[in-house]
C-alpha cells in the first residue's frame, strides 16, 4: 500500500487559497465593517436600553417612597385632625358643664336669697300678727288700750328673746 497525501501541492490549491484569500479581504472590507457597525450599534442599544430600564426603577423606587412618605404625612394629619377634634370637644364639653354648674350656682342663689327674703317676710307678717293678738288679748286681759308703740316695743323685745333662745 503506497501513502498518498491527502492534499498535494498543486497551482489548483494556490488559485482556491488565493480566491479564499481575496473573498476573505472582499468580504471583510464590504461586509465585516457593516456587522461589526450593527453589531456596535445593537450593543450601544442594549446598554441604552438597560441604563434607561436602571434609572426607570430607580425612579419608581423615588416615586414609591414619595408615595410612603405622602401616605404617612396624610395618616399624621389624620391623627393630628382627629385628636383636636376630640380636644375641641373635650374642650368645648367642659365649657358646657362649666356653665351649667354656673347657671345651677346662679340659680341656687337666687332661691337662697328668694327663701331668705320669704322666710323673712313670713317672719315680719307671723311678728305683725302675734303683735296684733298680743295687743288684743293685752287690752283684754288689762280692759285698758295700752299705746301700740310701746306694745310693738315689747312683743319685738320679747320675739328677739325667743328667737335667741330657738337659735341656741
Amino acid at each position: 500500500m503506497e501513502f498518498k497525501p491527502l492534499v498535494g501541492l498543486t497551482y489548483e490549491l494556490f488559485f482556491t487559497l488565493i480566491n479564499v484569500l481575496v473573498l476573505f479581504l472582499i468580504l471583510r472590507k464590504i461586509l465585516f465593517k457593516k456587522v461589526i457597525n450593527v453589531m456596535d450599534a445593537r450593543e450601544a442599544d442594549i446598554k441604552n436600553d438597560i441604563e434607561e430600564g436602571q434609572r426607570a426603577k430607580e425612579e419608581g423606587l423615588k416615586l414609591k417612597s414619595e408615595y410612603e412618605n405622602k401616605v404617612k404625612d396624610a395618616r399624621d394629619e389624620g391623627q393630628l385632625i382627629v385628636d383636636s377634634a376630640r380636644k375641641r370637644a373635650e374642650e368645648k364639653s367642659d365649657n358646657i358643664i362649666s356653665e351649667a354648674n354656673k347657671e345651677a350656682e346662679y340659680i341656687k342663689q337666687k332661691a337662697n336669697i328668694e327663701i331668705a327674703k320669704d322666710k323673712e317676710q313670713a317672719f315680719n307678717n307671723i311678728k305683725s300678727e302675734i303683735s296684733e293678738i298680743a295687743v288684743l288679748v293685752a287690752s283684754k286681759v288689762i280692759e285698758k288700750d295700752i299705746d301700740k308703740a310701746k306694745h310693738e316695743d315689747l312683743i319685738d323685745n320679747f320675739i328677739k328673746e325667743v328667737g335667741e333662745a330657738n337659735n341656741d
